[in-house]
């Protein structure tokens, strides 16, 4: 059995004032592409399928869209969870609909989902936090233990209260039931979950840059040896860099995000992964690498021209942009950098140290005039910078004013 894992589509996002949504399009459509081409028998997409609890209602039409096509129409399986990022009732809301076209939306943690049958699969076994699915094509079944994200009432509600103490514990014990009860070696056995998971000992892994925070303090953390045995492969989402942090045995993956979302994530490539799997084997599993989506840059410059040079050159480019130079940038370079590139999402002005004599601003001479006692004011303030023309001219005309 061939299978699709993704995770972390965030549509609807947007990186400061830009939209994301074009990009969006095109590698939805290449993930509906790679499923076809690799002709995968099922679809796991593992949380934050939306950037918010509110979408946009181009966001909702992309998403659903999306599904329709993995689905072909019915007969291929798509099981989508809710991430950190998503409404789980707006997750939830449209299932019975969507069950019509092979799509299965779960928004809960411990959700039942009722046993159906479609022309091409039917889920045969289902329990809190459980499905078995028969496909038509296949002579086995694949049974996916799922936990979407809770959030701290959440995971009161179903994981008790003790939450700090409990967490581990409890979906150890809920997971292992399942496992236990339903994944024996007659069929392949996944688990689906979005959860900061990491190895016991191993480095902190870093959360993407601007994403809403799992992991607080250690309540939050789940260890990756909780993950029963019998499990093959888990389908991890929230990180959004590609990783492994199980083992080539067992994996434990998380699969990316499609597009680079923070500058955090500049130079990373995306990727989904494909899963071969079959009863009491190792499965084994490949990186597809996603193409589109334009690429996030950080870079700095110490000069105009060359500054201007690099991003008429890179024209299909998120930049943020970090400038060093002696003095402060005019109103005249600003404009022409905006002017010479349309990606530019931050522009940092950086005033380079210079080597002073700490001594020679201790004193200030009151007897000069006005300008002069501004240079000198603006240069202790700054680091001993100089004060370019064009604020030296605002001053005076400040002062032209109020005489």
């Amino acid at each position: 059995m061939k299978i699709l894992h993704t995770a972390d589509w965030h549509l609807g996002k947007r990186l400061d004032r830009f939209s994301r949504l074009e990009e969006q399009v095109l590698v939805m459509n290449e993930i509906v592409h790679i499923a076809d081409e690799q002709n995968v028998d099922l679809v796991l997409i593992a949380g934050d399928l939306f950037d918010n609890f509110n979408p946009s209602v181009e966001a909702v039409e992309l998403f659903y869209k999306t599904l329709k096509r993995l689905s072909l129409n019915g007969k291929r399986p798509v099981i989508a969870i809710s991430g950190n990022h998503d409404s789980p009732s707006l997750i939830d809301a449209p299932d019975p609909l969507a069950r019509e076209c092979g799509i299965i939306l779960i928004g809960h943690p411990k959700a039942t989902v009722h046993p159906f049958e479609l022309e091409h699969f039917k889920i045969s076994k289902s329990a809190e936090g459980f499905i078995e699915l028969e496909l038509k094509s296949r002579p086995f079944p694949v049974r996916i233990l799922h936990t979407p994200y809770a959030n701290e009432i959440r995971l009161k509600e179903y994981f008790g209260e003790d939450k700090e103490a409990a967490l581990n514990n409890v979906l150890a014990e809920h997971w292992k039931k399942n496992a236990d009860e339903f994944c024996d070696e007659n069929g392949i056995n996944l688990l689906m979950t979005h959860l900061y998971i990491n190895k016991k000992g191993a480095p902190i892994l870093e959360e993407p840059e601007g994403e809403k925070p799992i992991k607080i303090g250690n309540a939050d953390l789940v260890f990756s040896d909780i993950i029963p045995t019998q499990i093959q492969y888990t389908a991890l989402g929230h990180l959004h860099g590609f990783q492994n942090i199980g083992t080539d045995e067992k994996p434990v993956i998380y699969s990316s995000s499609p597009l680079c979302y923070s500058f955090s994530e500049a130079g990373q490539t995306k990727y989904v992964s494909i899963i071969n799997g079959e009863p009491n084997q190792q499965v084994s599993f490949e990186k597809i690498a996603l193409q589109h989506g334009k690429k996030l840059v950080r870079k700095t410059f110490d000069s105009i021209e060359n500054t201007v040079k690099w991003l008429n050159e890179n024209p299909n480019t998120l930049v943020e942009l970090t400038l060093e130079s002696e003095t402060f940038l005019t109103a005249n370079e600003r404009k022409r950098l905006y002017q010479s590139h349309s990606g530019i999402v931050h522009l940092i002005p950086k005033i380079k140290n210079q080597e002073t004599n700490g001594n020679n601003l201790s004193e200030i001479n009151l007897n000069q005039d006005i300008q002069a006692l501004f240079k000198d004011y603006f240069k202790s303030k700054n680091g001993g910078q100089e004060a370019n023309e064009e604020l030296i001219n605002l001053f005076n005309e400040i002062v032209s004013n109020n005489s």
